[in-house]
């Protein structure tokens, strides 16, 4: 599933940039058929923002991203000139070949000033406007967009709060620096689950990440409970890079929790689509209690009611424990997932 969502953005920015090309073409030169322009802008932009995303040529970009920020604009201008030229001369010469235009070989292939900046801005635009998508996170830039939450709104959503285990000792260990590479490590690897099974990451505080689905959404499938033991067995399928870069591999506690709350747009200069109620504040209770149970995934007894688990993973009853600022008990349930079934998920992963 994250492989099509991955697809389909990229549709969506290749319908978007030959659209670019066309409104260029019709402003400038209104005889030309409008699909000229659209290839230009393709085979322009696209490989720009391939690029951009670490695509094509990723070691050069990481290099890039290293350098001073004054060098780094410089360097940016020149590869995208690079690709940009490139890119212009190949559809020049494709079509050219082609016979679909009747410009000369050097009209055809050799790229304009004009075009050039044209095709920088909106390469900017498209880039921004992900940037800010990934900020945010799919959902909530798409809630920002449309303003759905400017007025408070009563929800159902599930919480997943993941807790890394012994990140202060890494830290004294090995210093706040290399903490922080640990953590952002973690939540990169993270990241990919979460995608593949539609949640959304919310905030990450400290060494702990909240992650949201609408309860519907999250329910349907188990997908909220599949992502967690997903980002349990790719952790364990990377277990000697883990070692080999962080000299250990992360443990993880995870607790999941679902029920009813207010999601409203908050803030003025910064804005931000937070969630207010009982059930935020319970998942967190219940993912400290994963130390004191001795238990790595825990789900309340209510959610587990609500999701047709998995055949491969098994449920142990805790029964009901007090939650702290709750004044009802909450039954606790603790999922494992047996070995032979870990294996399988990894080699499935690989």
């Amino acid at each position: 599933m994250g492989r099509f969502h991955s697809a389909l953005n990229w549709v969506v920015t290749a319908i978007f940039v030959a659209a670019s090309g066309v409104v260029y073409g019709k402003l400038f030169f209104h005889a030309s058929p409008l699909y000229i322009g659209a290839v230009y802008a393709l085979f322009c932009g696209m490989p720009a923002l391939a690029f951009e995303r670490r695509m094509i040529l990723p070691r050069l970009n990481r290099w890039m991203h290293r350098l001073p920020t004054p060098a780094f604009i410089v360097s940016a201008l020149i590869a995208d000139f690079a690709l940009i030229a490139i890119g212009f001369a190949v559809a020049g010469a494709l079509l050219k070949s082609l016979h679909l235009i009747t410009d000369n070989w050097a009209e055809a292939m050799l790229l304009q000033v004009d075009v050039y900046i044209y095709a920088i801005i909106v390469t900017a635009i498209v880039v921004f406007v992900a940037r800010v998508r990934e900020l945010l996170g799919r959902d909530v830039f798409l809630s920002l967009l449309t303003g759905r939450y400017r007025n408070p709104v009563q929800e159902e959503r599930v919480f997943l709060f993941i807790d890394l285990v012994g990140s202060t000792a890494f830290a004294e260990e090995r210093g706040d620096l290399k903490a922080q590479q640990y953590l952002g490590s973690i939540f990169g690897a993270i990241a990919e689950p979460v995608r593949r099974h539609k949640g959304a990451i919310d905030d990450y505080i400290g060494d702990a990440a909240i992650i949201t689905w609408p309860l519907e959404r999250g329910v349907k499938n188990a997908r909220c409970v599949r992502c967690v033991f997903d980002i349990l067995a790719d952790i364990e399928a990377n277990a000697e890079i883990w070692l080999k870069s962080y000299g250990r591999v992360p443990r993880l506690r995870a607790a999941l929790h679902g029920g009813g709350i207010v999601t409203a747009e908050i803030g003025v200069d910064h804005h931000k689509i937070a969630y207010f109620g009982d059930t935020v504040n319970t998942t967190a209770r219940l993912e400290s209690l994963c130390k004191a149970l001795e238990r790595q995934v825990l789900i309340s007894a209510d959610l587990a009611r609500r999701i047709e688990l998995p055949e491969e993973i098994a449920m142990e009853d805790l029964g009901d424990h007090a939650v702290r600022g709750r004044d009802q008990t909450l039954g606790v349930i603790a999922l494992h997932m047996p070995r032979e079934h870990v294996r399988k998920a990894i080699s499935n992963g690989q």
